[in-house]
C-alpha cells in the first residue's frame, strides 16, 4: 500500500453471510483493489473485515461488500474508523488475511 492518504475502516456485515463464501470473496476484492487488511466471520454470524488504503479504493470496496458475493445476502453493514495498529493481526507476509472466526 502505498501513497499519502490512507484510511482505515473496520466492517461489521450482517445478513447470510456465513457459509456462501464471504470471506473468500472479500479477500479478493480486497487484492484486486489492492487495499490491506482482514477478515473473519464472528460467532454470532456476522463477517468483520478490517480494510486500509487510499479513500476511493477503500470507498469501493464498502460499495462492493454491501452486495458481497451471489449467495449472500447483506443485511446491515456498519463502518467505523479504525487504526492502522489493527493490521497488526494480519498473518506475516500478508498484505490481506482470512483469520479465524471469534
Amino acid at each position: 500500500m502505498s501513497g499519502a492518504a490512507i484510511i482505515v475502516r473496520l466492517l461489521l456485515v450482517r445478513g447470510r453471510v456465513q457459509g456462501v463464501g464471504y470471506r473468500g470473496w472479500a479477500e479478493g476484492e480486497a487484492r484486486r483493489r489492492d487495499l490491506e487488511g482482514w477478515v473473519r466471520n464472528r460467532i454470532g454470524g456476522a463477517v468483520e473485515i478490517l480494510v486500509a488504503g487510499s479513500p476511493d479504493r477503500v470507498e469501493g470496496f464498502i460499495a462492493a461488500c454491501r452486495r458481497g458475493p451471489f449467495r449472500a445476502r447483506v443485511d446491515d453493514l456498519a463502518v467505523d474508523p479504525a487504526s492502522a495498529r489493527h493490521l497488526e493481526q494480519r498473518r506475516p507476509g500478508e498484505a490481506f488475511s482470512i483469520l479465524s472466526t471469534i
